[in-house]
């Protein structure tokens, strides 16, 4: 499931970002559902951290060059001064996207924006789907 999440959020495909977001979409939406049965909300948040990371890193990788990304940070709401010290980092990509500079510009409220649906959010409507007396049964198994 990883490796088809990699795939999907490649930094190297040639897909715009809201593409991108509508093909994970289907992806998670389809996986949740057939696994919608088994008791996975923590495993869940634990791989929506991940997947996160992964569209910053994609962001970050889109804007390829230092101007760029100080232009990028300006336009997110961070000071001219942080902007040019963030875009010049030589952190690499994935140590970027994982440090507060891009968890604090990029955040959960504006990928959701962007059309972003998380692991454990469809899990929640999924599971909600399931009859009363089911999911009685499920939880004391």
């Amino acid at each position: 499931m990883k490796q088809k999440v990699k795939q999907l959020t490649c930094k190297t495909s040639p897909l715009s970002f809201t593409e991108r977001i509508s093909r994970l979409t289907v992806f998670v939406r389809g996986w949740v559902n057939y696994y919608k049965f088994a008791n996975m909300s923590t495993k869940l948040k634990e791989l929506d951290t991940w997947v996160r990371s992964r569209l910053r890193y994609c962001i970050w990788k889109h804007w390829k060059k230092p101007n760029k990304r100080m232009r990028s940070y300006i336009r997110l709401g961070i000071s001219q001064g942080q902007a040019y010290a963030w875009s010049r980092s030589r952190m690499g990509g994935w140590a970027t996207a994982l440090s507060p500079i891009l968890k604090t510009t990029i955040t959960v409220e504006r990928l959701l924006k962007r059309g972003y649906l998380s692991f454990s959010a469809q899990y929640q409507m999924s599971f909600r789907s399931i009859p009363k007396d089911i999911q009685l049964k499920l939880s004391f198994v």
